[in-house]
């Protein structure tokens, strides 16, 4: 008699025991989503900084006023705003420059570079193009050809005395020095210049302006380090007019000053000059 043969039961797969500490890889998406996020998350700021680098490379340029040198037309702590598209923005990085607006006029009151020696000298940056270049404004006198001279507090242009009225107005320095103020005329435009009746500032014989450079001074004629000392400067190195300001302040502290809270209230409360804000550069 045959045996009857026991059927086998199969056997039944052993699943994972989805309790152990072992987790399945991430696909590769995750990796590629999560950089995803991140550039969502900082892109607008990135955009934002390489703008403003640009904007501050090619359209305008802030410029703090450090000396008295263009009193009464900007004071000490004035902060400015430079138009460079006007003459032709420099390109980084590169001796280029963009297509110029207009050419620089007399009578416009520019920011431009020079070369600082470490002895605190002043050299025009095309003449010494190793020193540190470093921000200055002042007003243009003097276009390419023209001649100027300076003697006793007048100055000539193309052997024309510049015209210069005073009326009965005084400016005060800080120091408490008494200024009269005149209106002078430089291209067909008034602005204001200081003269001081005890002190006479630097003289200079009749000389011709180079091409391609301009001569420049401060309007606080007689406390004013400008051409007259360290000569014309080159067209290259203007980086634009003063429009405005955009604020203004009297602050002789130091930076480190700054990082007192009580140097804000005290500058805020009573050395902001509110009326400045806006104001119109002529």
């Amino acid at each position: 008699m045959a045996r009857k043969r026991k059927r086998r039961t199969p056997r039944r797969r052993r699943r994972p025991d989805h309790r152990s500490d072992a987790r399945p890889s991430p696909p590769p998406t995750a990796a590629r989503s999560a950089g995803q996020r991140a550039w969502r998350q900082f892109s607008p700021l990135l955009w934002g900084l390489a703008l403003a680098l640009v904007i501050r490379a090619f359209v305008i340029e802030t410029f703090y006023v450090p000396s008295e040198s263009m009193l009464p037309t900007l004071l000490v702590g004035d902060h400015v705003i430079v138009n460079k598209f006007a003459y032709g923005a420099r390109i980084p990085f590169t001796d280029l420059h963009l297509p110029a607006l207009r050419e620089p006029e007399r009578g416009d009151v520019v920011i431009f570079a020079l070369g600082m020696a470490p002895d605190g000298g002043i050299c025009p940056l095309d003449r010494c193009p190793e020193l540190r270049p470093e921000g200055f404004v002042k007003r243009i006198v003097g276009l390419p050809g023209d001649s100027v001279a300076v003697s006793g507090g007048t100055v000539v242009v193309n052997g024309e005395p510049v015209a210069v009225t005073y009326g009965g107005d005084v400016h005060d320095d800080d120091a408490g020095q008494s200024f009269r103020v005149g209106r002078e005329t430089l291209g067909g435009r008034s602005h204001p210049v200081l003269d001081h009746p005890r002190f006479v500032g630097l003289a200079l014989p009749e000389t011709e302006v180079p091409e391609d450079h301009y001569f420049v001074m401060g309007d606080n004629r007689d406390k004013s380090n400008d051409s007259r000392g360290w000569g014309p400067v080159a067209r290259n190195d203007l980086k634009g007019p003063v429009t405005f300001i955009y604020w203004s302040w009297n602050n002789r502290g130091s930076w480190l000053s700054m990082l007192n809270p009580l140097t804000w209230v005290r500058l805020l409360a009573g050395e902001t000059r509110w009326s400045r804000f806006g104001t119109r550069v002529d």
